[in-house]
């Protein structure tokens, strides 16, 4: 029986990587539907923003990225900041916003169920057996992308569009979400071997040990995004002083 090659391609290296673009007819037409059925709807002040977010995420599938993925566990995690980093809060500001004048304790629950759900993904997809599992099927490898690139679209948004009123419990989400993105990069870099059977014989290519290549996707999950959460954070306290600054007159 013919073994599967990753969605990505055999494992790649150094010498061949500017040649290995993703040039998936399917998903290049995926990915300018969305983005062109996403700027229609946007409201004329975000729609740049919208665009460099759908760029920032084509790059990531599209660019010679997608197949360092497949060789180096560093790589796959940065595909994954770059998504949920950059890309997921650009297309999040674009994205209609709902209920933001609704002020009432159920209000809060699309904030605190978009928070839960991308910490489980977060997690799960970083554990050994469902991330090998992503190489071996490219319906896994895209349940992965999808889940974790839609969750932190809806979580940018409940944390970017917010009544200031609800700061308090934004900031909570914020901080959560950080330090659990913070742990799971603590957890990958201090660890004493290497969790990813896929990852034991595709990094030498690279001048990398299967645990040093992991230690430096831990790095990357852990530093970038404190900082990221830590500007929607200013972001929302400047907001809040706007408001009250600027209370609404009465009718």
């Amino acid at each position: 029986m013919p073994v599967q090659l990753p969605y990505c391609g055999a494992p790649v290296n150094p010498g061949a990587l500017l040649g290995r673009f993703n040039l998936d007819p399917v998903l290049i037409l995926a990915l300018v539907a969305l983005a062109a059925l996403h700027v229609w709807r946007a409201a004329p002040n975000t729609r740049r923003t919208a665009c460099a977010g759908w760029l920032i995420a084509a790059g990531a599938f599209l660019s010679p990225l997608c197949a360092l993925s497949v060789s180096l566990f560093a790589a796959r995690v940065g595909q994954h900041m770059v998504l949920i980093l950059f890309a997921a809060p650009l297309i999040a500001l674009g994205l209609p916003t709902r209920g933001r004048n609704e002020v009432s304790p159920t209000s809060l629950a699309p904030l605190w169920i978009a928070t839960l759900t991308f910490f489980g993904l977060l997690w799960f997809w970083h554990m050994p057996v469902p991330y090998d599992a992503t190489f071996a099927s490219t319906t896994i490898y895209w349940a992965m992308h999808v889940s974790l690139f839609g969750s932190a679209v809806l979580l940018w948004r409940e944390l970017l569009h917010h009544h200031p009123a609800h700061t308090a419990s934004v900031l909570l989400a914020g901080l959560v979400t950080s330090m659990q993105m913070g742990l799971l990069g603590a957890v990958l870099t201090l660890a004493s071997r290497p969790l990813f059977v896929w990852h034991f014989t595709t990094t030498w290519p690279w001048g990398l040990s299967p645990l040093q290549d992991q230690q430096l996707g831990g790095v990357l999950m852990w530093v970038p995004g404190i900082a990221l959460f830590l500007w929607a954070a200013l972001r929302s306290l400047s907001r809040l002083r706007q408001a009250l600054d600027h209370p609404r007159q009465p009718a």
